[in-house]
């Protein structure tokens, strides 16, 4: 499917558009939002970075995109097969940049609460909400953006040999 189509059927467009001086991007696609995708979103973004990320950040990145892009389906699209994640993996000046967008508007707090064990299981936190925590301490810098209907979360891992 040819890049112009797979944007033009969504309005995504508008918060996914890249500034090709800064963000070179290596690759874009969508996936259903069905569970279980999210296993392939974390293998199509590897294979589009092999060689740029190696070793435990590679993992790092994988662990942090498979949670986002399932944080995507589930929360964002609802399980809606219909309603496709869109992934854009882009080169930015020594790092790599995945953002991954779905269409459940809202705010997340890009700043989550750091998870209690005690406090969950006494029913004082949310039982769910390790997400965000784990998202946020698997990449050097994690971003949340929201544009109308559009939630977009970046993650951003430098590159080998770039200054940490």
């Amino acid at each position: 499917m040819a890049r112009a189509s797979l944007w033009q059927r969504t309005t995504a467009c508008r918060i996914l558009i890249r500034d090709e001086k800064e963000r070179p991007l290596i690759t874009e696609f969508e996936v259903p939002s069905e569970v279980g995708n999210e296993r392939l979103i974390m293998d199509r973004v590897a294979e589009a970075i092999a060689g740029a990320i190696t070793g435990e950040p590679l993992e790092r990145l994988k662990t942090a995109v498979a949670e986002a892009a399932m944080n995507a389906i589930e929360h964002g699209n609802k399980g809606r097969a219909d309603v496709p994640v869109f992934v854009q993996v882009l080169d930015s000046d020594g790092s790599i940049r995945v953002r991954i967008t779905d269409r459940g508007g809202g705010g997340t707090d890009a700043d989550p609460e750091i998870p209690n064990l005690e406090a969950k299981l006494a029913g004082l936190q949310d039982p769910r909400g390790w997400g965000l925590y784990l998202i946020k301490n698997m990449v050097d810098e994690m971003h949340v953006s929201n544009d109308g209907d559009l939630h977009t979360i970046e993650l951003v891992v430098r590159s080998e040999g770039a200054n940490r």
